[in-house]
């Protein structure tokens, strides 16, 4: 079994600036997410200009952020939050949330779409496929982080967390950093290469990353605080995601059928 190396999670000390693995993997990608945009807006059948990418990743940043750590409070650390109402602002605890991110970001198409008068819709089938390897990124960030292990296992890629305790256990940080990061990204940027109905890929990502979610959740292990939410077997993070599956079940059935026409 492979034994977790207990990385420093200071990446790079500046004086009196730390630079950390997490944070870092969240800038490299924003960057991917830079990259890739403007790389899909110099197509010909672009909607967006390169240069927009990044007036649009400027709300995006502050979707994630301020999503991701609502979503965790609300969703993960309720109980705690009530009593401390302050700290939501606590973000140096750390305590991000991808749900919450995703709402976030949700909204921010919803008004940068407006001031541009492109269609929510046709605006979310653009951001998609550039938002995996981020998540990847992120996920990659845990595993550096020795956070969010997976279950005790016996398969020979286990990994002994010392941070948690000598027995191994699934890497589902790198399984989620596999199928949510690198597979959904190359499924998607392939599934967008050619015109598709409106709705159709904002679908795709939605249905196959709570699938994704869904799946990879069975191996990890439950939040400490939560446990199982439902049934003794769901997850918060299988509640939260079987919206996903059928929300993009449904408007991928409703794209297919030209219903989103206008965006």
């Amino acid at each position: 079994m492979f034994v977790h190396p207990e990385f420093d999670p200071i990446a790079l000390q500046l004086g009196p600036l730390a630079v950390r693995w997490y944070g870092l993997m969240y800038l490299c990608g924003f960057l991917a997410f830079w990259v890739l945009g403007r790389h899909r807006a110099a197509r010909s059948d672009s909607f967006i200009q390169p240069q927009q990418v990044g007036d649009f990743l400027f709300y995006a940043v502050l979707g994630v952020i301020a999503g991701g750590r609502l979503g965790s409070v609300l969703f993960y650390n309720f109980d705690y939050f009530l009593q401390q109402p302050l700290y939501l602002f606590e973000i140096w605890k750390g305590g991000m949330s991808f749900h919450g991110g995703l709402l976030g970001v949700i909204v921010a198409i919803a008004v940068y779409q407006h001031k541009k008068g492109w269609g929510f819709l046709r605006l979310a089938d653009f951001i998609a496929p550039l938002v995996p390897l981020g998540l990847g990124f992120g996920r990659i960030g845990n595993f550096i982080n020795a956070e969010l292990w997976g279950r005790v296992t016996d398969l020979p890629w286990a990994v002994i967390f010392p941070q948690v305790d000598g027995l191994g256990r699934h890497p589902s940080q790198l399984y989620q950093a596999a199928l949510e990061g690198l597979l959904l990204f190359i499924v998607l940027w392939l599934y967008s290469s050619r015109p598709r109905p409106t709705g159709a890929v904002a679908a795709v990502f939605l249905f196959l990353y709570g699938g994704f979610r869904f799946l990879v959740e069975i191996v990890r292990e439950p939040d400490q605080h939560l446990g199982f939410v439902a049934y003794d077997f769901l997850t918060m993070g299988q509640l939260l995601s079987l919206p996903m599956i059928i929300c993009g079940a449904f408007l991928f059935w409703c794209a297919q059928r030209g219903m989103f026409s206008r965006g």
